[in-house]
C-alpha cells in the first residue's frame, strides 16, 4: 500500500507542476525564455496591463509570480498607475466571468501576461522568464521593472 501512496503522490506532483507553467503555442521564445513579439515600429504607448492569469488552485510557484509582478507594479510604477497608463490584475482564468479575456491573450494555464495599446492597436506577450527567476525576489522585481519600462518606451 506504501508503494502505490508514493507513486501517486509523485504523479500529482507531475501534474501539478506541468499545469503552472504554460506557454502560448503563438510566440517563439529565445535563448533567455523571453517571448519574441512582433517588432514596434516607433509607436506611442497608450496602455500597459500586465496580467496575472492563474487557476482556482496555485501553487507556490503561481502565487509567486503574481505576488511579485503586483508588488513590481505598485512600487515601482505608481504613478503610472494612478494616471491609468500601466494596469495590473490577478485574473482567475477558469471563471467563467473571465473567459474573454482568458481568451483575448490566449492563456492555457498560469501566467504572467503584458498588454499592450498603441497607435497600432492591441498587441500581447506572455513572460515566461520571471518564472525563472522567483527565488530570488529583487532579480524578479528589477528584471520585471525593466522589461515594463521597455514596454512603456515602446521598445
Amino acid at each position: 500500500m506504501g508503494g502505490k501512496l508514493i507513486t501517486f503522490i509523485l504523479v500529482s506532483l507531475l501534474i501539478l507542476a506541468s499545469g503552472c507553467v504554460s506557454s502560448n503555442g503563438n510566440n517563439a521564445n529565445n535563448a533567455t525564455g523571453d517571448a519574441i513579439s512582433e517588432p514596434n515600429i516607433s509607436s506611442r504607448v497608450e496602455k500597459v496591463e500586465i496580467i496575472h492569469f492563474h487557476g482556482t488552485h496555485q501553487c507556490y510557484s503561481c502565487i509567486t509570480v503574481g505576488a511579485y509582478a503586483e508588488e513590481t507594479v505598485n512600487t515601482y510604477f505608481s504613478e503610472e498607475v494612478n494616471s491609468g497608463r500601466v494596469s495590473f490584475a490577478h485574473v482567475n482564468a477558469e471563471l467563467p466571468e473571465n473567459k474573454e479575456l482568458a481568451t483575448k491573450y490566449g492563456v492555457t494555464g498560469s501566467s504572467l501576461w503584458i498588454g499592450v495599446y498603441d497607435q497600432n492597436g492591441f498587441r500581447k506577450e506572455e513572460n515566461v522568464n520571471v518564472w525563472y527567476k522567483i527565488n530570488d525576489k529583487q532579480a524578479y522585481m528589477d528584471y520585471l521593472k525593466g522589461v515594463i519600462n521597455e514596454t512603456l518606451a515602446g521598445e
